[in-house]
């Protein structure tokens, strides 16, 4: 049986990892957008192109789905001995 303290300690871990989970999921809204503005202003007859930054955006969005879901399981593992 956990203890007060223990209990509390866990429930700011948690927070925390909530708190985080949101942080990535807005940088991965921003890189979405960026990317999607990128595209659109794209205009490879001109020679417009914006590949190694959207590449990169890209890269990031995986990047940051895999923190969030190293995070989630980081959570469900805390939520399930609290």
């Amino acid at each position: 049986m956990t203890n007060q303290s223990e209990n509390e300690s866990e429930s700011r871990q948690i927070e925390a990892i909530e708190e985080e989970i949101g942080r990535f999921r807005a940088e991965q809204t921003e890189a979405i957008a960026k990317v999607k503005d990128l595209l659109q202003q794209e205009d490879p007859a001109r020679g417009i192109t914006f590949h190694e930054e959207i590449f990169r955006l890209q890269q990031d969005k995986l990047r940051l789905d895999t923190e969030i879901q190293f995070l989630q399981v980081k959570l469900r593992r805390l939520a399930s001995t609290w």
